[in-house]
Order: structure tokens, then C-alpha cells, then sequence
């Protein structure tokens, strides 16, 4: 063991402190993540961290930009409509974030965007702006995407944490409030359209944004 930590103890990197705080993120969540804890995973002493990482804000920072870059930033395929790229990207975004535990809360507080991760925001605004989109329209559009897929990811992951309650106890609470009783139209939502978390309401949220930027792009059917 000492040898191995020697070993890591010499070929610290930036790259290493931030996978390796990845790692550690997805085993003790981010309110567990501390330096401390970082650099012992590291074998150092944290002082030796602060010669790749200044502050532990740069280090979350670090690890929201390689999770956002994680999900392939860029511009549309050869062929892809911007409908079609858009939606890959929020998925492959969404993917991003629940590969790991507080994925979504740590992009939300995140600072700053790395330079690779700005150039290649860039690049996907210029594409838009191919498509007939303004440059207002563009950054628009992709932020809502962005700000409505980690909204939606942090839900799903706070969900995670809680402790279940008993079914039977929270309908029996609900339907007593309810004028409707088990009738009440929020049952018959829940019964036709399930979880208001998961898939299938990801994607409809996702349809909505495309078909109203839609709208905004072509205003009046023109």
C-alpha cells in the first residue's frame, strides 16, 4: 500500500484529482466530498492538491465541465435536422448527469465552463444559426434545454434519496384532502400519465421545448 500511494504521490495530475474525485463523488455523494477525503483516496496530504486544484469551488467546477463534456458536445451530424440533434443531445446529457450520484447538483452549482466546453458551445450555436435560427434564438433554445434537463435530472435524483413512503398511508392522506376523494382529477393524471419523473415525462418536456422553439422559429406558420 505504501509503495502504491508513493507511486500516486508522484504522478498526481489535475486529470487524476478530478477522475478520481468522480469516483469518489458517485461512493459518498457530493455533501460527503471534501478535500480531506480526496486526498487521502490520493494517498497525499491535501496541501499537495492545491498544486493542480486552487480552491475546492475550481474542483467541482473541473468535474461539471468533464460530466457536461462527457455527454459529446458539438455541433449536428452530417444530415440530423436540429430537431433531431437536439433531442440526442438532451438525452446524452441527461445520461451524463445520472452516471453519477448528484451528477445534477453538482452541474447547477457549477461556476465556470472550461475553455473546450465554451468553444464547443460555440460551435453548436453557430450550427443553429445555419438553421435559420438567430443568435438570441440559439442560446435560448440550448440553455432551455440544458436548464430544464438538470432541473429534471436534480428531481430524479433527490427523488432517489428519499425514504419511501408507505403507499397506502400517502393515498389515505391525499384522498382525504381532495374534494374528489379517490376520484380527485390528480388521481386520474397519475393513473393516465404515471410518475411525473422518468422517461416518458423527460421525453414529452423535451417534445414541448422543440415544438414551441419550433414556433418561435417560424412564427405564424411561416
Amino acid at each position: 500500500m505504501a509503495e502504491q500511494r508513493e507511486s500516486r504521490r508522484g504522478g498526481l495530475t489535475r486529470a487524476l484529482v478530478v477522475t478520481t474525485a468522480l469516483r469518489l463523488l458517485d461512493e459518498v455523494g457530493l455533501d460527503g466530498l471534501t478535500v480531506r477525503r480526496l486526498a487521502a483516496e490520493l494517498g497525499v496530504q491535501s496541501p499537495a492538491l492545491y498544486w493542480h486544484i486552487r480552491t475546492k469551488q475550481e474542483l467541482l467546477d473541473e468535474m461539471a465541465d468533464s460530466i457536461v463534456l462527457s455527454a459529446g458536445m458539438g455541433p449536428p451530424r452530417a444530415g440530423e435536422s436540429w430537431q433531431q440533434w437536439l433531442i440526442r443531445r438532451a438525452r446524452a446529457y441527461r445520461g451524463a448527469l445520472l452516471a453519477h450520484r448528484d451528477g445534477a447538483r453538482l452541474v447547477a452549482h457549477a461556476g465556470t465552463l472550461g475553455d473546450a466546453t465554451i468553444k464547443l458551445f460555440d460551435e453548436e450555436l453557430t450550427a443553429l444559426v445555419r438553421h435559420g435560427f438567430t443568435p438570441g434564438l440559439a442560446l435560448r433554445t440550448i440553455t432551455t434545454v440544458g436548464q430544464y434537463t438538470t432541473g429534471f435530472v436534480q428531481q430524479e435524483q433527490a427523488e432517489r434519496g428519499r425514504p419511501p413512503e408507505p403507499p397506502a398511508e400517502r393515498m389515505a392522506t391525499l384522498t382525504g384532502l381532495l374534494d374528489g376523494g379517490p376520484d380527485a382529477t390528480v388521481f386520474t393524471a397519475l393513473r393516465e400519465a404515471g410518475s411525473p419523473l422518468g422517461e416518458e415525462a423527460f421525453e414529452h418536456g423535451l417534445r414541448v421545448i422543440v415544438t414551441g422553439t419550433a414556433a418561435a422559429l417560424h412564427p405564424s406558420g411561416r
